[in-house]
């Protein structure tokens, strides 16, 4: 053997291979079974088309494959997938919605109509409607419907528009994290979506959330604003009969609201009896109940939500600014909506006080088509014990921004003495610089004549044009000695004036103040406010004069008795309450208000306590007076906004004594008793 041939059979002899034996057909054991495995095409030792069928096991092998292939794309885009930190805005929004003191819906506002509410507010009932229609399964489901998402996928795919099939879980994804197309990728999220969130909340939580954001038609997000939308209650009032129907319109509001026509009617009765059965299939209803169920539940043909405007705005308006300081709310919180705000406003009363004050504006361009134009009319109703019942704000608040209830605009007249008669009641006079006040009462004399001059204990008092001050009756008629108590009942001023000047202005002051008249709007501390050129607003007025019948006891004016938020109650500061005068005084005042109301009008029975007033420039007229614990205030006057902020003569506008356009509001809407 040569030398080269010895290496190179020591080199083969020493090749990692070199031990490994050749099998029959060459090639090694490896490389056999790869061979084997590797399909080929066509297939050996086959024919015809049985050449092209791959084997079994080629074909589990390609099954498992996929599947394991699958799992692991699924598990890269389960970890992969993350639960967004921000919810849809539509998600969020909230809008506030206000209520009559009936609990009936009076306005809302906002950009969205949903109220949040939790679950334990929704009834078991409601809550079983919404299963047994989207997803019975619910408390048991992954979170996703395998065959509802692949019939999605294969749909999607196929050109064809995507299916539904969703769970709740799904569908809650869906309203609050993303957007509404329909497309494979969204599809494909939701369900990752969907899986990561069953293990992160309860599916409590998931169907409060879903009953919460899910739309309902005629603008309404949630099963609340829902209810309050189609039959005017509160989710917890529903029946068994009504939350099916309402869970029907998940399936598609546009197609199940009966008042969009006849065959969503067809439709909708159907969809509703198909749940009730559905109900009773998943044992959540028993048949003998489901039997009781054969009327369809007819909705409001429209939504009894109303967005504000007319009065309803200035209700509103008054409402919220009570609600924010009373609840201690700023205004960012505020806006973000949620609440729910029970007023102390009555509908009857408010529509039997917006009607007398339009039939008067109706008559006032028929007989004084000139002064109509600039005409004003203000007015408001409140319960002795604070209660704001009715208001009259203007036309239109979107075309009057102001509210004429709450405006401080025109002197109260000769509709101030009686706060003059209770200052001096409560505090007695001083007709001299030393010793103590001494009393008065009803029957204490004053001289009523025209033009006599007022006096202080050092002689007439002057003005700053150095000259006396003289008292004027209206009509410049006299009297002669006349006790308080008649000169309020025939609305005599000149007693007043000067009984103001011997109480001390600054009682009369403090006594209106503390019945209810707000501070910025009593007039300076001259002799002529005794007469009334203060400026309180309608509600102040009517605030003032339930003191007097309330036996002297002053509740500040509330708007809102109740404010919840997602169901949830928020504190309210109480409505403060304090003694404003001594029963007694408040009681003779009321004596004298109920003879001034007979003097004018002898014929009516039961008299109610309440008198006109009037200014001595004639630009302001009112009527206030308490009947059956409510109190109302009326004005009337002109004013030109384009001209200037001074008031104009009423020019006839207000009526006569015998026929007073302020009176004649005030009857008609005390026409209604309080309930």
């Amino acid at each position: 053997m040569s030398l080269e041939a010895g290496v190179a059979a020591q080199v083969r002899a020493e090749s990692p291979g070199a031990s490994e034996p050749r099998l029959p057909g060459g090639g090694t054991r490896a490389a056999r079974l790869t061979r084997r495995l590797r399909p080929r095409y066509p297939r050996p030792g086959r024919t015809g088309w049985r050449r092209w069928i791959p084997s079994w096991r080629q074909s589990f092998g390609g099954l498992f494959a996929g599947l394991g292939l699958s799992t692991l794309l699924l598990g890269v885009a389960y970890a992969a997938t993350d639960i967004p930190d921000d919810l849809n805005t539509y998600a969020t929004q909230q809008d506030t919605v206000y209520f009559w003191a009936d609990g009936t819906p009076m306005a809302r506002t906002g950009w969205v109509q949903r109220q949040a509410m939790p679950l334990e507010e929704i009834p078991e009932h409601v809550r079983w409607a919404v299963l047994a229609a989207e997803n019975e399964g619910f408390y048991s489901d992954p979170g996703i419907s395998v065959t509802g998402v692949t019939r999605a996928l294969v749909s999607t795919l196929g050109g064809r528009e995507a299916q539904g099939g969703s769970t709740i879980t799904q569908q809650y994804v869906k309203n609050v994290y993303l957007a509404q197309d329909r497309t494979v990728r969204r599809k494909f999220t939701e369900a990752m979506i969907a899986l990561k969130l069953g293990s992160r909340m309860s599916k409590d939580q998931i169907l409060e959330g879903y009953l919460n954001t899910s739309w309902f038609g005629r603008g309404t997000y949630g099963i609340q604003r829902a209810a309050q939308a189609y039959y005017g209650k509160d989710v917890s009032r529903l029946d068994v009969s009504e939350a099916a129907f309402l869970a029907s319109l998940l399936k598609g509001a546009g197609l199940f609201d009966p008042a969009l026509g006849g065959a969503n009617h067809e439709r909708a009765v159907e969809r509703w009896s198909w749940i009730l059965d559905r109900m009773v299939a998943v044992g959540k209803l028993s048949p003998r109940e489901r039997a009781t169920y054969k009327t369809f539940p007819e909705p409001h043909r429209h939504s009894p939500l109303s967005a504000t405007g007319g009065q309803s705005e200035y209700l509103v308006e008054l409402a919220a600014q009570y609600a924010k300081k009373a609840a201690h709310l700023s205004d960012k919180d505020f806006d973000l909506g949620g609440y729910q705000i029970y007023t102390t406003f009555e509908k009857d009363r408010e529509a039997l006080l917006t009607e007398a004050v339009t039939k008067a504006q109706q008559q006032a361009r028929q007989d004084h088509p000139k002064a109509a134009g600039t005409a004003r009319y203000g007015a408001a109703s409140l319960a002795t014990d604070g209660r704001i019942l009715a208001v009259y704000g203007g036309p239109d608040h979107r075309t009057q921004g102001y509210n004429e209830s709450n405006a401080a605009t025109v002197p109260a007249g000769s509709a101030f003495l009686p706060f003059v008669y209770a200052a001096a009641l409560e505090h007695g006079i001083r007709t001299t610089r030393e010793g103590a006040p001494v009393p008065v009462t009803g029957q204490s004399l004053y001289n009523g004549d025209d033009g006599v001059p007022v006096r202080t204990p050092e002689g007439p008092y002057w003005d700053r044009n150095g000259l006396k001050v003289a008292a004027h009756n209206d009509r410049g008629r006299s009297y002669g000695p006349i006790s308080l108590h008649r000169a309020l009942a025939l609305s005599v001023n000149a007693p007043f004036m000067q009984l103001g000047m011997d109480t001390g202005l600054e009682q009369v002051r403090a006594t209106a103040e503390a019945a209810g008249l707000l501070p910025s709007s009593i007039g300076a501390q001259v002799p002529a406010l005794a007469t009334g050129s203060s400026t309180p607003s309608a509600i102040r007025m009517a605030d003032g004069y339930a003191t007097f019948a309330a036996d002297g006891v002053h509740t500040e004016p509330y708007s809102v008795r109740q404010i919840t938020r997602n169901g949830h109650p928020v504190t309210l500061d109480p409505p403060p309450t304090r003694r404003a005068m001594a029963a007694a005084t408040a009681r003779e005042v009321t004596s004298a208000l109920t003879d001034a109301f007979r003097t004018a009008h002898p014929d009516a029975e039961p008299a109610p306590a309440g008198k006109a007033g009037t200014t001595g420039d004639d630009t302001a007229a009112w009527y206030v007076g308490t009947a059956k614990n409510v109190s109302t205030a009326v004005v009337a006057y002109r004013i030109d906004l384009s001209k200037s902020l001074a008031p104009l003569p009423l020019g006839g506008l207000d009526g006569t004594a015998a026929d007073s356009v302020p009176y004649g509001i005030w009857s008609r809407a005390m026409s209604r008793p309080l309930g």
